[in-house]
């Protein structure tokens, strides 16, 4: 496997700039300075409990971003949540206590999107992954997000590569983000319906990597729907890239994962990425604050909720 083009795009990556003219690391430095040390004590507790939770805290974040900006909407109870691509979010329990804690600290001063941004990034570390310094003064959502609107924001995991590029570039966010946030599924699980039809109908598919996985997930749909298999068998509790290697054997869990190494535009970038752990890390870190600038409430806009999974009445 070449791996000369790794250190040049760990360098590009390391000059893209992260910085956002309307949110700042040092937000709440003032105004709240023990915010950041009791969301990291949350998180990690949270995550040496089940090592898991992790993923799903990383997941609460991309879904959110993803769907009307980073506005802490998909906390809110019901409505979001109940769309079919959210029935499976984890992880609204160790949000909120973590609020409830930050409360305590500073009333009404720390939003939920804020506490979901930076639990996201507590949850890589936690894990094994790059740090990265989280722009920081989004405000949370009044309402929520309708079914519709989740379900056409969030890209399926059948989507080609030419859809997930544009899904993507919908959120300004380019082909290289794409691939880097997609190694996010280096860690966590996926259920047998979301990887039913690629184990089945998919050629670029390792033959014995699928065969071991169809005993788990039977071809008949409704059988066995809900078991889980981890989206990185080599390490699944270990943020690393470990995925990009997977995707270089045709060891994707998902068609998705596969799509992004599958003779296109992106193979070059997963190939880099499975030669270099820190060419990984350095673009993930880079593509988190730019999905984490995506669309946020600021300034007088929104609220700071009291409690992450209602509105302020």
């Amino acid at each position: 496997m070449a791996c000369a083009s790794s250190l040049g795009l760990l360098m590009l990556a390391a000059v893209v700039s992260t910085a956002t003219a309307q949110l700042s690391a040092t937000f709440y430095d003032t105004s709240c300075p023990s915010a950041m040390s009791i969301i990291k004590s949350g998180v990690t507790a949270a995550v040496n409990n089940e090592r898991r939770m992790g993923a799903s805290l990383l997941r609460l974040h991309f879904h959110d971003c993803f769907v009307q900006g980073c506005d802490a909407s998909v906390l809110l109870a019901g409505n979001e949540r109940n769309a079919g691509p959210n029935l499976s979010l984890r992880g609204f329990g160790v949000i909120d206590s973590i609020k409830t804690q930050v409360e305590a600290a500073c009333k009404q001063t720390v939003s939920c999107a804020d506490i979901l941004a930076v639990a996201a990034r507590d949850s890589v570390v936690a894990l094994g992954g790059p740090s990265w310094s989280v722009p920081l003064g989004r405000r949370d959502s009044l309402g929520a997000a309708t079914a519709t609107q989740v379900i056409n924001s969030l890209p399926p995991s059948t989507d080609s590569l030419a859809q997930l590029i544009s899904a993507y570039a919908s959120k300004g966010l380019s082909a290289t983000d794409l691939v880097a946030l997609s190694g996010a599924h280096t860690i966590g699980v996926a259920r047998c319906r979301g990887f039913r039809t690629r184990l089945y109908n998919d050629t670029n598919i390792n033959s014995a990597f699928a065969t071991a996985l169809q005993a788990n997930c039977p071809r008949a749909t409704g059988s066995g729907d809900g078991n889980l298999a981890p989206l990185d068998t080599t390490t699944p509790s270990a943020f690393d890239n470990a995925y990009f290697t997977n995707l270089l054997s045709q060891k994707g869990l998902l068609h998705s994962d596969q799509e992004l190494f599958n003779g296109g535009s992106t193979d070059s970038t997963v190939r880099s990425f499975a030669c270099s752990a820190a060419a990984f890390g350095s673009a993930f870190a880079t593509a988190m604050v730019k999905m984490g600038n995506i669309a946020p409430l600021t300034g007088t806009q929104g609220q700071i909720r009291l409690s992450c999974s209602a509105a302020n009445s």
